[in-house]
């Protein structure tokens, strides 16, 4: 059973905090306990700083009733993916090759929520350095929280399960090519990969220069806002990061949907969807589209492209960062991490820029997308989540061209992001009928830096449905 305090999203938690009634530390309280109880089934932490979420909870408490208030984050716990530096805390990218790295920095995402007044409370599991099999890193796979023996999709597994099982109401996931938007479309949480270059990723280790994001994973649209207002802006430590405004996303989230268009691929992005996921999305369209929205058909001709083409620039990008590693503790790594990077280090360098070439292709299609619409609505993955593999599995079953959880189930849909840079966010949109009950999802495309239009989307899409509400069963 899931405490009515774990319950409650960041929203609420800073409504009630600043209203005096309750209090971050018996919020800790209350999510530590819930995680002792319940995350031993699930392994979505790889580590819970229990004292240090206690220390902050009480300089939170002190300042909030002093109404010294920084923010809508202040005092509401977070757990980022276990891949971004904390200063003096286990960052272990969950490998063996790194399992005692205590960094002595702060990665930028972090250092901005703690400003903010957000505590940390641990630190979340991962397919071994963002690209793993998901049963055979440091740490052991991460369990779905709606039916355990089910996979939370990856890379960010741990963040999707701990939101699930409301072990915590805010999370920082990363996506190279899908492993914000995966992971909360197989638990049924909201994932956004925001535009290349809004949130620095300063501290975050590094899978693949020009694909990597790190962005929000939350239960809400309005958590989500909320949390990118706070992370996202420029950092002159990392090159990357948008040296442009950063908006007031709180501010842009409406329940009005009247006039906006809707852009449906007429191929391409559906036709390989379950049944079941095709109709929970286009149900999602038709309510938006009852109160006044409506819908542009649309072409991507080259998005089949971009799962492949990613997944070439991604593992190439993966073998030269980890080269180094690769040669001196190869032993520490998932064998089908090593299997991956040892193969990447025999791509030719013609097929690299064959891929980046697609990259501009994909990039002008969607340009093109963008003008006649405002959001692009597709299936966020093909199918469910399905059962989690065995180690044998892990080592044998997948080729190493493939990536781990799933991604052979999403390789257009996410990758295409990734590719362009073009933020989109994952919401859940429906549960399968078929037992156990697994979350269905859509994925919101927009145009470069439009975050605040597809926040606004997501959160009138919630205000309209209960699915973000519904509580697994742990």
């Amino acid at each position: 059973m899931i405490p009515e305090l774990a319950r409650l999203s960041a929203r609420e938690l800073g409504e009630r905090y600043r209203s005096g009634d309750l209090s971050p530390v018996e919020v800790i309280e209350a999510l530590l306990a819930h995680i002792e109880a319940a995350d031993p089934a699930l392994n979505s932490f790889i580590t819970v700083t229990a004292d240090h979420a206690r220390a902050r909870a009480a300089e939170a408490e002190a300042e909030i009733r002093a109404g010294n208030i920084r923010g809508p984050l202040h005092g509401v716990p977070y757990a980022p993916k276990d891949i971004l530096a904390t200063r003096g805390i286990l960052t272990t990218n969950g490998s063996r090759a790194t399992a005692d790295w205590v960094p002595d920095y702060e990665s930028t995402i972090t250092a901005r929520l703690n400003e903010a007044g957000a505590i940390l409370i641990g630190k979340l599991n991962l397919l071994e350095f963002a690209m793993g099999s998901g049963v055979l890193s440091g740490f052991g796979p991460a369990r779905n929280p709606w039916a355990p023996e089910y996979t939370p999709s990856g890379s960010s597994s741990g963040s999707g399960a701990a939101l699930a099982a409301r072990l915590v109401p805010l999370s920082i996931g990363t996506d190279t090519g899908g492993s914000i938007r995966g992971p909360a479309a197989a638990c049924g949480v909201v994932g956004l990969k925001q535009t290349y270059g809004r949130v620095s990723r300063f501290g975050v280790t590094t899978l693949s220069w020009t694909l990597d994001h790190a962005g929000p994973m939350t239960r809400t649209a309005w958590d989500a806002a909320a949390m990118l207002g706070v992370i996202a802006g420029a950092d002159p430590r990392d090159p990357t990061a948008a040296d442009r405004p950063v908006p007031d996303y709180l501010e842009a989230l409406t329940p009005d949907v009247d006039g906006l268009r809707i852009g449906i691929p007429v191929s391409g992005f559906h036709e390989a969807a379950t049944s079941e996921m095709q109709l929970a999305v286009r149900e999602a369209v038709a309510l938006l589209e009852a109160d006044g929205a409506t819908t542009v058909d649309v072409e991507v001709p080259h998005a089949a492209l971009a799962g492949s083409a990613g997944w070439l620039v991604a593992m190439a990008e993966a073998a030269a960062f980890h080269e180094k590693r690769l040669a001196e503790q190869p032993e520490d790594l998932d064998p089908l991490v090593r299997e991956r990077l040892e193969v990447a280090k025999f791509y030719p360098a013609t097929d690299y820029i064959k891929a980046l070439r697609v990259r501009t292709i994909l990039q002008r299609e969607l340009a093109s997308v963008f003008e006649s619409c405002d959001v692009m609505i597709v299936p966020s993955s093909f199918s469910p989540a399905g059962p989690l593999r065995s180690e044998e599995a892990a080592i044998s079953d997948v080729p190493a061209d493939r990536n781990p959880d799933e991604m052979d189930s999403r390789p257009g849909n996410t990758f295409l992001g990734n590719m362009t840079g073009y933020p989109a966010l994952t919401l859940g949109c429906g549960f399968t009928a078929e037992q156990p009950r697994r979350p269905l999802a859509l994925q919101i495309y927009g145009a470069p830096f439009s975050e605040a239009r597809i926040l606004q989307v997501a959160h009138a899409y919630q205000a309209r449905t209960g699915w973000h509400q519904e509580l697994p069963p742990i």
